[in-house]
């Protein structure tokens, strides 16, 4: 009988990577090189400037339906479908972690998968030096890991840690 060491069951971990298009994308693609180490899924919003993840990532990505708060008229049309397919994908891919760097799109994901014993980490936004994020305050308390890239969040989220920038 071959045994397992926990460094060989900790990369058969499947992981998700979810963030919005743009900087929380651009910042979640910054831990790229873990990939490799997990049987990994990525979930973003589909935008022009994201179908370039399929050709890098094939059957590795899936896209939720992009939408603003700016656009009030047509956002809760949008979230209400996002929630319903982020249930979709979560059964789907049945991740034992959920790391992301938010926004809007992380948060569905992250509930449905903390109600399912999933464990959430997720990395506040380096944008952010002085103020929560939306995001932020909804995960803080159901996140099993609540990472901030500036000491000075420390103050808003006590139980945070400090990792650094991820750039």
């Amino acid at each position: 009988m071959v045994s397992i060491t926990w460094k060989e069951e900790i990369i058969m971990k499947r992981v998700l990577f979810v963030a919005s298009t743009g900087g929380h994308l651009n910042e979640m693609m910054q831990l790229k090189e873990l990939f490799d180490k997990y049987e990994y899924h990525i979930i973003t919003e589909k935008t022009k400037s994201n179908l370039h993840l399929l050709d890098k990532y094939p059957k590795k990505v899936d896209f939720l339906v992009y939408g603003t708060k700016d656009h009030m008229l047509t956002y809760p049309f949008k979230l209400f479908y996002n929630c319903v397919k982020s249930l979709f994908l979560y059964f789907k891919i049945h991740p034992d972690y959920i790391v992301t760097t938010g926004a809007h799109t992380a948060g569905p994901i992250c509930l449905i998968g903390k109600f399912f014993g999933t464990r959430i980490i997720f990395i506040e936004s380096f944008a952010n030096l002085t103020s929560k994020t939306i995001t932020g305050r909804l995960l803080y308390p159901v996140s099993d890991k609540f990472i901030v890239q500036w000491e000075s969040m420390k103050e808003l989220y006590p139980e945070a840690t400090f990792g650094g920038w991820i750039f």
